[in-house]
């Protein structure tokens, strides 16, 4: 097989993988809901139950099991992406990461609202300035299942898979628009391509930080931070 070839099966894999999951998985979710409908419970009308279903079945299990399957289809061991309990230089990094993505988006805010740009909004914030508590327990679940399921599946395995044809500069570029594109769909309103861009950027710090350290734990406590600290603030300012 020559170069182009690898390239292409590599770049062919890491898309199907990052929008094949979404496919599989918003697929479980919407069967799980038909399935507690006939069991007389209503998700429909539940916006919020919705959301926690979605998270879980989503980034949680249909993620990590992509992930799993991935690795037994190919006959790969699990050291194919390489995490462990982070040493002071991961804490260093990951502290660095948080703060870096916090700062990005601090300043792509002011930057959008001092030139009147609409951007657009993720459909959970719109469903936690409704109902609250949502937000409260999206908190924790942005480090049990947001963070490891995301970081899993697209720093550990659509990276992984691009890693094996390209540089590490070009792997972490094509995984992070792979990532940013997912988002797409999960969003409301103007400035959805504002958006993308951000979430882009983004991406590239959480890709960095996985070639930087080898160790997934690192980009999975930046990401759930990260979330973390969004939910948390949008709950203050919701509830005052």
């Amino acid at each position: 097989m020559n170069k182009f070839s690898f390239e292409f099966r590599s770049i062919i894999t890491a898309i199907v993988l990052a929008f094949g999951s979404y496919v599989v998985g918003n697929g479980i979710v919407l069967l799980t809901i038909s399935g507690l409908s006939v069991a007389g419970v209503s998700v429909s009308t539940r916006p919020a139950l919705r959301l926690l279903l979605s998270t879980v079945l989503l980034q949680g299990i249909t993620f990590g099991l992509l992930g799993y399957l991935y690795l037994k289809v190919r006959n790969l061991e699990f050291s194919f992406f390489s995490f462990s309990l982070p040493n002071l230089r991961d804490l260093g990094v990951t502290l660095v990461g948080i703060i870096g993505l916090l700062v990005l988006m601090t300043g792509f805010s002011l930057i959008t609202e001092y030139f009147g740009y609409d951007i657009a909004q993720n459909q959970i914030i719109a469903v936690g300035e409704q109902n609250p508590l949502v937000l409260l327990l999206l908190i924790p679940l942005s480090f049990l299942v947001v963070g490891p399921g995301e970081e899993l599946l697209f720093r550990g395995i659509v990276q992984g898979a691009l890693r094996e044809a390209f540089d590490p500069i070009q792997t972490v570029v094509l995984a992070s628009a792979l990532f940013a594109s997912i988002h797409f769909f999960s969003l409301s309103g103007e400035g959805k391509f504002l958006y993308i861009g951000l979430v882009f950027v983004l991406a590239l710090i959480l890709g960095g930080t996985y070639e930087l350290t080898q160790n997934l734990t690192v980009p999975a406590l930046i990401h759930g931070a990260y979330n973390a600290i969004q939910f948390a603030s949008l709950y203050l300012v919701t509830t005052s």
